[in-house]
Formats: structure tokens, C-alpha cells, sequence
């Protein structure tokens, strides 16, 4: 018996051991943002309620299968609510919360049909109590297990506007009103706890939440009203939410403890963790690109980074969204904007210089493509120039600009020398020198390296000018060559070319080529004038009298055609 009783403790035991460790489990679940990123990716962004509906059905069908939580079979329907004892992960809780959005996007449609067809207000009202009862169980089902703070403050918020959209319809003004502005408490003191980037989706709530209110106290008529609703808070917080401040307390202390990030002497605020995550990758990034042994791998890792900067400022740039709108540009979030622009366009920078060495050392890359390279490298500069008003920092861009200037007008020099046009390419050589000298002359705003290339490329300026000139030197001494052997092996005699100085060694010879004798025959047209004058002296001799009456006839003929043909003769 005593070893019977023994083995009965140490089960009793382990079972309790195995309740604790399951209730040390905390579970989470940021319900506001959960459904507003369903609705904005699902419809509710142009009001298509029925869309949102879809997906929810979709979403709780999806949910089930994957926590194997069947209603029946195929053939057989079985209803199985999510219990306490089931909750092993957050997505047990997302069950409930989905079937309550359903049942609200159904009467959101059903609002907007019954403004033609009335007798759907009735079936609106049990869509919305269906809503209202699934969030009660939602809030039941957190309040059963370990959840965080957090979760139960929006649980409480999340029931309070369901319930108080329900009572909005039914009129019930005094009860919707005070529902209405417990959610608007909740997500206000919420809102307050949470670090800036996540405030916007529970302030946005809480403006949602003013016009039904103030809806509200309108149509209860009473005089206090608006007084009680100001009021009201401090109601809530002492009957309906009296462990309020403890669930704020626990809700701060589970941030973590963010640190202010400074750029150019100036403060970008509390950093969002997305974009802590890429500075900390930024400046791992140097060191990384450091040991990268080829030039294509490090454009490898400056790509994917870059990607990551793209994505991270779509982030951010809708995270504050509203606050944006307000054009100080002093503000910490566009400080901290700008500081991620720098970031990429830098990046962007690097990786274009590292095209360009790619195509130095490659045999065939033309001038043209690195010139092309370089152009990118200026704009991206020009870019960075504009993100901040700071002196030293516009002196410190100026600088490299000319820097970049010197390398892409002698890259243009050498396209200009291969096409074997000297002059102009002899002028870019003089540009790029100039720009140069003139990037040496702010050298204490260049990195060193940069000055380094700098008098690299002023030594290889100062060749190829001598060796263009000396290409182009060439190239004269071969078209006068090239002329007066054309000139020498021209067969015209001297007469003909007395303007053109030549030294014909041939005119003193025994045949000089002077004049060419006997000179070439000519055509002369001629003239038959004794034929012409015999042609007005001759007459000839009178026929009538051997033609006799042919003449007649056809002196008649003549005349009667030349009658017929003008209208005349007889009638």
C-alpha cells in the first residue's frame, strides 16, 4: 500500500510539473495589427467587404487543417470550439478572432445592400451579434491561458468596439458610447506603452473611434453628455479596467530597450528593430567586404544589401506614413530617412566602382561602358548632396564629384583617342587634369584612397597626352606623305598645275611634261552655206498644166475641209 501511495504522488507529480510547464509558456498575439494587415492586404482597402469575408473563411480553413482541429468530415458536420486545454501555439487563438472578422465583414456587406434592400438590416444585427459573441470567447480563451499583457489589453479593447459596433446599430446609444470609448481608452494607453514605429495602427483606431462617439453623445440629447464622455476615462479605469496601469507597466517593460541612433551630429530618433537590423548589417558589411578576395563577390554581397535597403525604406516609409506628411525636414524620421538613403546610394556607389575595376581589367570592355559606370557614380553623388543641409557635408560631395569628374573625362579621352580623333581627345585630357587638380585642392574632405587614385590618374594624364600628341604628330606626317605621292604619280602637265609648288624632278629631264605637243584633235562643226544660198535662188517650174482637173479637185477638197471645219458653207 505505502508503495502504491508512493507511485500515485509521483505521478500526481509529474502531472503538475507538466501543467507548470506549460502554463511558464507565454503566448502572444498583436490582435489590431493581425487584422488590419488582413483587411488592407484582402479587400478593405477599397471597401470590398466581401473579399475580406473569402479570405476569412479561407484563413479558418487553412487554421484547422494545420492545427488539426476538424468540424467532421466531408460528409458529416461536427462543431469543435478551441478550448483552453488545446492552446499548444498562437495560431489556436487566431481561430476565434477569424471567425469573429468573418461574421463582421458579412454585416459590413450586408450595411451596404440594406441601403436598397431594408430587410437586410436584420440579418445585419445577427451577423454583428454573431461577431460580438466569437470576441467574447476570444477574450475567454486568453484570459484561460498564459497569454502577455499585451494580448489581454487588446483582447479587452477588441471585445469593447465589437460590442459597442453591435449596440451602434441597435441604438442603444448610451451603452454603444461607453464601449466605444473603452476601446479608445485601451488602444490610447496602448498606444502610449508601445515604442513610436508601432504606435500609428492604435492611434489610427483611435481617431476611427472619435465620429461614432461623438455620433453617440449627439443622439443621447443629454447636456452632460459630452461632459461624461470626457469624463469617462477616468470611470473606466477605476471600474471597468482597474488592472489597466499594471497591464501597461508589464507591456513597457517587454519592449526592448531601444537606443538612439545619430547621424551627422543630429538624432534619428528611437530606430524601428527592421532598420536597427540593417545598420548593424551596414557596418558588418565593411569588414565582410574586406575579406572578399574577388571584386565579383563583394558585387555579390553590395547587391543582396542593397535589396535589403529597399525594402527596409518601404518599411519605414509605411510605418509613418502620417508622419511624413508634415514637411520638417528637421524631424527625426526624415533625419533617420535620410540616413538610410545615404546608406544605399553609398552602396550603390561602391558597387559601380567595383563594375568599373571589372571592366579595366577586362580586355573587352570599351571606354564607352566605363564612362557609362562613371555617369551613374555623379548621380548618385548628386543624390547625396540633396539629402542633407549640412556645409561640411555638401563640401565633402562637391569634392568627390570632381574627383569623379577627372576619372570619367580621361575614360571619354580614351574612347575619343581610339576613334583616332586627337584634338578632342587631347581637350578631355586637359579637362581631366583640371578637375583633378581642382579635387587635390579640397583633398582634406577626400578619403584616402581616392587621393591616392588621384595622383595616379594625374601620372597617367601626362602619358597619354605625350602619347597623343605624338599619334597625332604621326598622323600629319602621313597625310603629307601620302599627298605629295598622290601628287608625284599625277600625270598632268605643268600648265595645267602651274598653282600647285611641287618639285618635279621629272622637268628636268630630256621629256619634261610642260605641254602635251601635237595638241589633241577637236571637233568643228560645219556649215553647208553654199547650199543655203543656192536653196533662195532657185525657182521651180509651173505643174498646174500637167495636173489638170486633180488640182481642181483637190484645190475643192482643201477648201470644202477647211469650210466644214470652221461652220462655213452652204446651208
Amino acid at each position: 500500500m505505502v508503495v502504491a501511495e508512493t507511485n500515485q504522488e509521483m505521478e500526481n507529480d509529474d502531472i503538475e510539473n507538466k501543467v507548470v510547464a506549460k502554463d511558464q509558456k507565454v503566448y502572444s498575439m498583436e490582435i489590431l495589427k493581425i487584422i488590419k494587415e488582413a483587411q488592407q492586404q484582402h479587400g478593405l482597402r477599397h471597401g470590398d467587404y466581401q473579399r475580406y469575408r473569402g479570405y476569412c473563411s479561407r484563413r479558418l480553413r487553412r487554421l484547422r487543417k494545420v492545427l488539426k482541429i476538424p468540424q467532421g468530415d466531408r460528409r458529416h458536420f461536427k462543431r469543435k470550439d478551441v478550448t483552453s486545454t488545446m492552446v499548444t501555439d498562437d495560431k489556436f487563438m487566431q481561430i476565434p478572432l477569424t471567425m469573429a472578422e468573418r461574421a463582421w465583414s458579412y454585416a459590413m456587406q450586408l450595411r451596404i445592400e440594406s441601403n436598397t434592400e431594408p430587410r437586410k438590416k436584420f440579418h445585419l444585427i445577427s451577423r454583428l451579434r454573431k461577431a460580438a459573441d466569437y470576441s467574447l470567447k476570444l477574450q475567454e480563451l486568453i484570459e484561460s491561458v498564459n497569454c502577455d499583457a499585451r494580448t489581454k489589453l487588446e483582447a479587452q479593447a477588441y471585445v469593447a468596439w465589437m460590442q459597442g459596433s453591435l449596440q451602434f446599430e441597435l441604438q442603444h446609444w448610451k451603452d454603444a458610447m461607453k464601449n466605444l470609448k473603452k476601446a479608445q481608452v485601451v488602444y490610447g494607453e496602448l498606444s502610449a506603452a508601445l515604442p513610436e514605429f508601432e504606435q500609428v495602427v492604435y492611434k489610427a483606431r483611435v481617431e476611427e473611434l472619435a465620429p461614432s462617439l461623438r455620433y453617440c453623445a449627439y443622439n443621447v440629447g443629454d447636456t452632460s453628455a459630452i461632459d461624461d464622455l470626457m469624463q469617462m476615462r477616468g470611470q473606466l479605469s477605476s471600474d471597468l479596467l482597474a488592472n489597466l496601469d499594471s497591464l501597461i507597466a508589464q507591456t513597457r517593460e517587454k519592449q526592448p530597450n531601444a537606443e538612439e541612433v545619430t547621424w551627422r551630429g543630429k538624432s534619428c530618433g528611437i530606430v524601428p528593430p527592421r532598420a536597427t537590423g540593417l545598420l548593424i548589417a551596414d557596418s558588418q558589411l565593411s569588414q565582410t567586404l574586406l575579406k572578399t578576395p574577388t571584386i565579383q563577390g563583394k558585387i555579390d554581397l553590395l547587391e543582396a544589401h542593397l535589396i535589403d535597403c529597399k525594402d527596409v525604406l518601404v518599411a519605414i516609409r509605411d510605418i509613418f506614413k502620417n508622419d511624413l506628411k508634415n514637411k520638417d525636414d528637421k524631424s527625426p524620421i526624415h533625419h533617420l530617412i535620410a540616413y538610410l538613403q545615404y546608406i544605399r546610394l553609398s552602396r550603390t556607389m561602391e558597387r559601380n566602382l567595383a563594375l568599373v575595376k571589372i571592366a579595366e581589367q577586362s580586355e573587352k570592355a570599351k571606354p564607352q561602358d566605363i564612362v557609362r559606370l562613371y555617369e551613374a557614380v555623379l548621380h548618385n553623388l548628386v543624390e547625396m548632396s540633396q539629402l542633407l543641409d549640412d556645409e561640411q557635408y555638401i563640401k565633402e560631395q562637391e569634392a568627390q564629384t570632381k574627383a569623379y569628374r577627372a576619372f570619367r573625362c580621361f575614360h571619354m579621352a580614351q574612347s575619343m583617342a581610339n576613334l583616332q580623333m586627337w584634338r578632342e581627345a587631347m581637350a578631355l585630357y586637359q579637362r581631366s587634369l583640371h578637375h583633378a587638380q581642382d579635387a587635390l585642392k579640397d583633398g582634406a574632405n577626400l578619403p584616402e584612397d581616392l587621393k591616392l587614385a588621384i595622383d595616379q590618374l594625374e601620372r597617367s594624364i601626362e602619358g597619354a597626352k605625350c602619347a597623343v600628341h605624338a599619334h597625332s604628330v604621326l598622323q600629319e606626317g602621313q597625310k603629307i606623305e601620302s599627298g605629295a605621292i598622290k601628287q608625284s604619280k599625277s600625270k598632268k602637265p605643268l600648265y595645267e598645275r602651274l598653282h600647285e609648288y611641287r618639285e618635279d624632278a621629272s622637268l628636268l629631264t630630256k621629256q619634261p611634261n610642260v605641254y602635251n605637243l601635237p595638241t589633241p584633235m577637236e571637233c568643228i562643226p560645219t556649215k553647208p552655206l553654199f547650199f543655203d544660198l543656192a536653196f533662195n535662188m532657185v525657182e521651180f517650174p509651173d505643174l498646174s498644166d500637167k495636173l489638170g482637173d486633180q488640182a481642181k479637185k483637190g484645190q475643192a477638197g482643201l477648201t470644202g475641209f477647211v469650210k466644214g471645219l470652221w461652220g462655213w458653207g452652204n446651208k
